[in-house]
């Protein structure tokens, strides 16, 4: 399983600038998505710490429930996928510049 994630966290990134090489307009639909899942993904974290806050609960038991939340883990994977591919583009456009 540590395997599959390794690689299709490289080459999902390779897929999408490959793809919006070919439909540009697919970068608003990688933007858009990366803002939502941030939004989504920073929304569920406070709600957690502030739970916590609020219960005054133990800290560290409980917010590693956070990492339960399927939602999370989603938006969170989509984050990480996007900022390769952000850097990925960044990358290749500064070697076009040279």
């Amino acid at each position: 399983m540590k395997v599959l994630i390794l690689i299709v966290s490289i080459v999902l990134p390779i897929v999408m600038i490959i793809l919006q090489i070919k439909w540009t307009k697919i970068r608003i639909l990688y933007h858009s998505l990366a803002l939502l899942a941030a939004l989504t993904f920073g929304n569920i974290a406070s709600f957690a710490i502030y739970t916590v806050l609020r219960d005054n609960t133990v800290f560290m038991t409980n917010i590693h429930a956070l990492f339960l939340n399927p939602l999370f883990l989603l938006t969170g994977a989509y984050l990480g996928i996007y900022f390769v591919y952000v850097i990925m583009r960044a990358i290749l456009e500064e070697k076009a510049q040279f």
